[in-house]
Order: C-alpha cells, then sequence, then structure tokens
C-alpha cells in the first residue's frame, strides 16, 4: 500500500457525497473514488444478504482502482457488512466505516444524557449504535426511530418545501426522541436536510452530523498509519452504476462544478 493510492468511497445514492465532500475540504492532496449505487437504492429496506452483495461487487471496483482505504459512507452497509468486507478485503486496502467515529464521539459528548438517532430500517433494526455507544459508556440513553421516506425523498429532490416539512416534522414528533440532548443523523443522506432537521428541534438539541467526524477520523487514521498523500496526481473520479440526474445535480452542487460521472454496472 502506498500513500499516493486513492481513497474509495461509496454509498447507495448521493448521500455518501455529504463524506466525500468533507473528506474531500478536509484531505485536498488526497484523490477519491466514489461509487455512488444508484441502481439499487435505497440500502436501508433491503436485507443484510443483499447489501452485502452489493457492498462486495463495489469493493472488487475500488480495489480495481488501487484505493489503499475503502470508507463505507452508508449507515445500512456499514451495519450490514462491515466486518464481511473487512475479510473479504483482507490486505489490500484498509476499511472504515461510518459509524464507529460517531460512536465515540458521542460517547465523548454525552453521558448522563438522552440521544436520538433517526436512520433507516436496515440501521435502527441492526442496534449497532445503542450497542456500540452502550459498551462504551452505559448512561447514555438512545432513542431509535427508523425515518424510511427521508432517503427517497432526498433521491428524488424534495428538500426545503411543504413536502419534505411535512414528512420531517411527523417523524422528529415521535415520542422516541422526547427529551433528547442530541440527534444522530444515522444516515449519510441526512446532512443534506440538515437545517430543516434543526428547525423542528429544541435549539439547545445538537445535530450530529457524521460527515465532518468521518472526515476527520479518516484524517487520523492516515496520520496514525503514515498513509497520508502529501500531492494529489489524479482528479477525483465519480462512478454510478446507473447514470440519473439527481445525482448529477448533487456531485456538481457539492464539488461546486459540473461532475462527470462514469457508469459502472455491477451485474450485466
Amino acid at each position: 500500500m502506498s500513500n499516493e493510492q486513492p481513497i474509495g468511497i461509496f454509498d447507495s445514492g448521493v448521500g455518501g457525497l455529504t463524506v466525500a465532500h468533507a473528506v474531500s475540504d478536509l484531505l485536498p492532496e488526497e484523490q477519491l473514488i466514489y461509487f455512488g449505487d444508484s441502481a439499487h437504492l435505497p440500502y436501508g429496506d433491503k436485507s443484510a444478504a443483499t447489501i452485502q452483495a452489493y457492498s462486495i461487487k463495489i469493493c472488487d471496483v475500488l480495489l480495481e482502482r488501487g484505493c489503499k482505504i475503502i470508507l463505507i459512507a452508508c449507515n445500512s452497509a456499514s451495519s450490514a457488512a462491515f466486518e464481511l468486507i473487512k475479510a473479504y478485503v483482507g490486505s489490500k486496502a484498509e476499511v472504515l466505516n461510518v459509524i464507529d467515529p460517531v460512536v465515540d464521539y458521542v460517547a465523548d459528548h454525552f453521558s448522563n444524557k438522552k440521544v436520538g438517532l433517526i436512520g433507516t430500517k436496515q440501521t435502527i433494526g441492526s442496534g449497532v449504535y445503542d450497542y456500540q455507544i452502550k459498551v462504551i459508556d452505559s448512561s447514555i440513553t438512545i432513542g431509535a426511530l427508523a425515518t424510511p421516506l427521508l432517503v427517497p425523498m432526498i433521491e428524488e429532490g424534495f428538500h426545503n418545501d411543504n413536502i419534505s416539512k411535512a414528512i420531517i416534522s411527523e417523524y422528529l414528533k415521535s415520542n422516541q426522541l422526547e427529551g433528547i440532548m442530541g440527534l444522530i443523523l444515522g444516515c449519510t443522506h441526512y446532512p443534506l436536510i440538515k437545517k430543516e432537521i434543526q428547525e423542528h428541534l429544541n435549539p439547545n438539541t445538537e445535530v450530529i452530523d457524521s460527515a465532518l467526524i468521518v472526515a476527520k477520523a479518516l484524517q487520523a487514521f492516515l496520520l496514525e498509519n503514515d498513509l497520508s498523500n502529501l500531492k494529489r496526481k489524479g482528479n477525483n473520479e465519480f462512478i454510478v452504476s446507473d447514470i440519473t440526474p439527481s445525482f448529477q445535480k448533487a456531485a456538481s452542487h457539492f464539488f461546486g462544478s459540473k461532475i462527470e460521472l462514469s457508469q459502472h454496472k455491477l451485474w450485466e
């Protein structure tokens, strides 16, 4: 593994771009190869076995491109496939996920408090956040709520309108989220509606956005393992399993110019 190799990042669609953008801002010398599995989104309502199959196929694509790190920028895939991917990839690349850094952040900042968690059915059903946080600090209470309508809403471009506001409002009224001091956005799509979510919460409730937390954890990992790149040689690449207008628009929005997408079908 060499410092000059790219970092691979993957998600079911546009959500992981929030992580990719944060990584790009914090680590501009690193070349990124992003894979959005837009043909199979959302992952949150898929079985663990299906998510694992998609994830392995994507890892093959990223390994073929010589990635030194594979960052799973999807909570559903992180909860369903992280251990399998680590075993599959072996020594070919390092594998990181978006859950562990957030767990560490919550454990450090919310002792003896209640924290809310919203995410896909897969992420919430796995219980991974609740389990991992309580292993570190059992005094933290987790109120978890599956919010399955949010990802398709975001992918279809419903931002900051009456439809999105009504859906968000209805979810955040849940008793599960009563009395929370922080809210984990347990899906990398959700930072795209962070402002709308904040509007429906108590002003003192911290919205815990995984993108920057994960980017900082990645930076620390690179430094600790002497894998930081000093000078980027290639441009960032954006690969999708299906080219869609919503992905093109989101990628261009995050990275400030029109992004050229390439298509790679996971199954022919």
